[in-house]
């Protein structure tokens, strides 16, 4: 995932599936720095720092 697809969905509060490591999460924001978003895990409530890059959406050509 690029740094421009998760502005349009923090933007536009869009429902879309979201996976870091085949896990569903939520994007709770990004770094000022653009590459780090900060997620919450769908299935618990543990939250963890990730690269932008390394978070995709299953139903796009990543």
């Amino acid at each position: 995932m690029d740094i421009k697809r998760v502005q349009t969905i923090l933007n536009n509060k869009e429902k879309c599936d979201v996976f870091y490591d085949d896990r569903p999460v939520w994007i709770q924001g990004i770094d000022d720095s653009s590459i780090i978003a900060k997620v919450g895990f769908v299935d618990n409530f543990e939250e963890k720092d990730v690269y932008v890059e390394d978070l995709y959406e299953k139903n796009l050509y990543n």
